[in-house]
């Protein structure tokens, strides 16, 4: 009787040991994610050698608040060496922070271009990959979600990148692994023997690739029984919109996360959501990120900013304003922001530099909360602006448009 029990439990501890190395992979088509990197650095070297607690925090309320539950960040090779013990710190913390708010973290590993290339030295990365692993790998830290063993290796590393996967894996036995391969060929060529979820990036410039190529990514992982995310969307200058682009992966069921959270120094001028204060660069990407989208169908009611006559008396007030040969600073600045609220409200004018924020800067000067002294010349031609482009949406007295009832339900 003693033996068999001695061997009960020696059995039940080596299910239970096994149960405990399965790798913990969620549900991805459920992942709404996010890159990050701190506003005010240019590189993800800085990112962590002038790394802020109370920075990252705020950072990832903002993702909270907009219901984004996995955050991808570069891990730095240079700033591990330069400060190993502040580098491990600092991930520990933001892996910890993130899971304070349900965002799990992917860290996305960087290396020396010499090691890459030198097949002799790839044992040189297993002492940084042991590190990140024994810091907050194999479920030490429950908000670790997936070790990215190499950003968009292409052909010339993605035999290292095949190298630095199995190592994570033999090192790390609850964590999956992933490799952020540059396209959707490329995480084909790169296989799935190496790897827990599939992973390709795509920028792609209209609907239609898109959709194919999240179908031959579809098609791959079911083919090969892996799960499979798209690591890298949304980019202004790729002509990769991101309400586009999201609203296609939405409608596939496909997670991702998009390039960025942060409009930072570094791709900021082509990539980002938040300013550091919390302000947007763009509503529809926030409607986006929640799943709401624009209307281009066919049934659409336009806006018309002249219905109640608020754009004919504005143009009149403005023109009148523009013709006083000694006009009111405040009278100004009102009208202006008429102006500039209907432009913005009926959608008007291009919300590159909005109207009202002109107005505002004129208002306030450099000081939020005190008003700043009149300048009627740098007003002038803001409200000649203004009102040169709400002119033509004027309607004339007894346009059928001009009545509370729109036709839209009969």
């Amino acid at each position: 009787m003693r033996f068999h029990a001695i061997l009960i439990v020696s059995l039940g501890f080596l299910v239970c040991g096994t149960q405990a190395a399965e790798r913990k992979i969620p549900d991805c088509s459920k992942i709404r994610g996010f890159n990050y990197q701190s506003a005010p650095t240019l590189g993800h070297a800085e990112h962590w050698l002038l790394y802020s607690e109370a920075e990252t925090e705020r950072d990832l309320d903002f993702a909270r608040r907009l219901s984004l539950n996995q955050a991808r960040v570069f891990v730095s090779w240079t700033a591990w060496q330069r400060d190993r013990a502040k580098f491990l710190k600092n991930l520990t913390h933001l892996v910890r922070a993130g899971h304070q708010r349900g965002i799990g973290i992917m860290p996305t590993l960087q290396y020396p271009r010499d090691i890459s290339a030198d097949k002799a030295s790839w044992p040189k990365v297993r002492e940084y990959i042991s590190d990140l692993v024994n810091t907050v790998g194999n479920g030490k830290e429950p908000g670790l979600a997936f070790w990215d063993a190499h950003n968009e290796p292409g052909k010339a590393r993605l035999e290292f990148a095949r190298y630095v996967a199995t190592v994570f894996r033999e090192l790390d036995k609850v964590t999956p692994v992933v490799v952020g391969n540059t396209v959707e060929a490329e995480m084909e060529e790169m296989g799935a023997d190496v790897v827990d979820v599939l992973q390709f990036h795509d920028y792609s410039a209209n609907r239609a690739t898109i959709r194919a190529n999240i179908e031959r990514a579809k098609a791959f992982a079911a083919k090969t029984g892996k799960q499979v995310i798209n690591g890298e969307i949304g980019c202004i200058a790729r002509v990769n919109p991101y309400d586009v682009t999201l609203e296609e992966h939405w409608r596939a069921g496909i997670g991702w996360y998009m390039w960025e959270l942060m409009i930072t120094h570094q791709w900021g001028r082509v990539h980002g959501i938040f300013y550091p204060d919390g302000t947007v660069r763009d509503p529809s990407i926030i409607a986006s990120v929640l799943g709401f989208f624009r209307n281009r169908g066919r049934e659409i009611l336009p806006e018309v900013a002249d219905a109640e006559g608020r754009v004919t008396t504005t143009v009149a007030e403005g023109k009148a304003w523009l013709a006083n040969p000694n006009p009111s600073w405040e009278e100004g600045l009102d009208i202006a922001e008429r102006a500039a609220n209907l432009l913005e409200a009926a959608q008007l004018v291009p919300m590159y530099d909005p109207p009202t924020r002109n107005v505002e800067l004129l208002r306030r000067g450099r000081m939020p909360n005190a008003l700043a002294p009149p300048n009627l010349p740098a007003l002038k031609p803001i409200m000649q602006k203004c009102i040169e482009l709400l002119e033509p949406w004027q309607l004339p007295i007894g346009d059928s448009r001009r009545t509370r009832d729109f036709g839209w339900i009969r």
